[in-house]
């Protein structure tokens, strides 16, 4: 399996650590719940890359959460994952946005958040500036901030064989520190000759070999991402039953049923009146059962 995967590696002699990552249908399910611009399009694929190249870093259960915020077109664009690669996103825009708008377009005046939330522990959160002409740019920036440890992306988005493709590659320094700077800049180097073909169409270990082929690289097993949601019609009636119900009264009155629209996946959910009855009449008796 060459795609939606994500493969982990390291540079045995040089105390340096890699990780790809291919996607195809889990970015073009994100893509696909909106009518995206076309540069937005690239924009939650380079986010989708960079989260799930993040997220694969973590030591621990939990997820991480890239979100850019801005005073420009778009005012929010944001992916989630977590330690089991499961990803979702979603994006806000107004207007009309070029085929060809860089970040700085889209974004204007913005930052970027990367929040961290272990499943125990404590939260956290960083902020940067969008330093940079590009959000590979803003990442590394990020990570020369505040990881303290030397790390550089490649992310591409395009079309292959016909269909939306997101793909991407992370060195890092270990943080033993063994490794030198020198030996960074040789695989830097090496990396740098990828081609958006190899990184969307070849397997990891024809990919590391013809990159690294002079090197010793151990490859781990891969690691599966996909997309999931997580919403449902049980979580869209439990939210339902907060509000007050002269206010989902009024909704009815007006609309005849109540829908809650999930932005990450494109899915709605209609209750009508007898349905909303049963779900205040379960919550007073204390059943959670929907139907």
């Amino acid at each position: 399996m060459k795609n939606n995967v994500l493969n982990r590696y390291l540079f045995e002699e040089l105390s340096v650590r890699g990780e790809m990552v291919q996607l195809d249908e889990a970015y073009q399910r994100i893509i696909a719940s909106k009518e995206y611009p076309v540069a937005l399009q690239k924009l939650l694929g380079e986010l989708l890359v960079s989260t799930t190249l993040l997220t694969a870093t973590l030591k621990f259960e939990g997820s991480i959460t890239i979100q850019l915020q801005g005073d420009g077109p778009v005012s929010l664009a944001v992916i989630n994952g977590d330690h089991d690669q499961k990803i979702r996103g979603v994006a806000r825009w107004e207007g009309e946005i070029a085929e060809n708008a860089t970040l700085h377009e889209m974004m204007g005046k913005g930052y970027l958040v990367i929040t961290i939330e272990p499943k125990k522990g404590e939260r956290y959160q960083g902020v940067v500036g969008l330093e940079g002409e590009n959000l590979t740019q803003v990442i590394e920036n990020y990570f020369a901030n505040s990881e303290q440890l030397k790390t550089r992306l490649w992310i591409r988005t395009g079309e292959h064989e016909g269909k939306a493709h997101a793909a991407g590659m992370l060195i890092q320094v270990m943080p033993d520190g063994t490794g030198t700077p020198d030996d960074f800049e040789h695989l830097e180097q090496l990396t740098n000759t990828i081609k958006d073909e190899e990184l969307f169409g070849l397997g990891a270990q024809e990919l590391l070999y013809r990159l690294y082929n002079q090197e010793k690289v151990r490859l781990f097993d891969p690691q599966p991402v996909e997309f999931h949601c997580g919403c449902s019609r049980e979580r869209s009636g439990a939210a339902i039953i907060t509000v007050e119900r002269a206010e989902i009264n009024d909704i009815l009155a007006e609309s005849g049923a109540v829908s809650l629209h999930c932005d990450y996946c494109g899915t709605t959910y209609s209750f009508d009146e007898a349905q909303i009855s049963e779900l205040f009449i379960n919550a007073e008796n204390g059943n959670d059962t929907v139907h």
